[in-house]
């Protein structure tokens, strides 16, 4: 499929991500402790992590985006979620990759975000 080729219509937007492998919960938490430093609510309740993907070499591809694309910690805060991800036992490679489709939207906040930032 090209950049201009629309998706197949049922194709989820956001890849699935490995929510079966033995490290997931791990690599879950340690995006907890990466924070937007606008927003008091780490980057996993924002709804910003799309994607955790890992194969069976345990090497790491994260899919995330950001509240907006002028976001002024665009260049850093992949290398923050990498740093956070990397010291995992068992991990042997992380790649994380910006993302932009489909847009953040605030629909994609946890509950606790929500309530955190005062929106329930």
């Amino acid at each position: 499929m090209t950049e201009n080729t629309p998706p197949l219509e049922g194709t989820p937007l956001i890849e699935p991500s490995s929510t079966d492998h033995p490290l997931y919960e791990q690599v879950v938490e340690a995006c907890r402790t990466v924070y937007d430093p606008e927003i008091p609510v780490n980057i996993y309740e924002l709804g910003l992590i799309y994607t955790i993907a890992i194969n069976d070499a345990n090497e790491v591809d994260i899919k995330m985006s950001l509240t907006a694309p002028g976001c002024p910690v665009a260049g850093e805060m992949p290398g923050w979620v990498a740093d956070a991800v990397e010291p995992i036992a068992g991990v042997k490679q992380v790649d994380v990759a910006l993302v932009w489709e489909p847009p953040w939207g605030m629909d994609m906040m946890s509950d606790e975000a929500r309530l955190e930032l005062g929106f329930m």
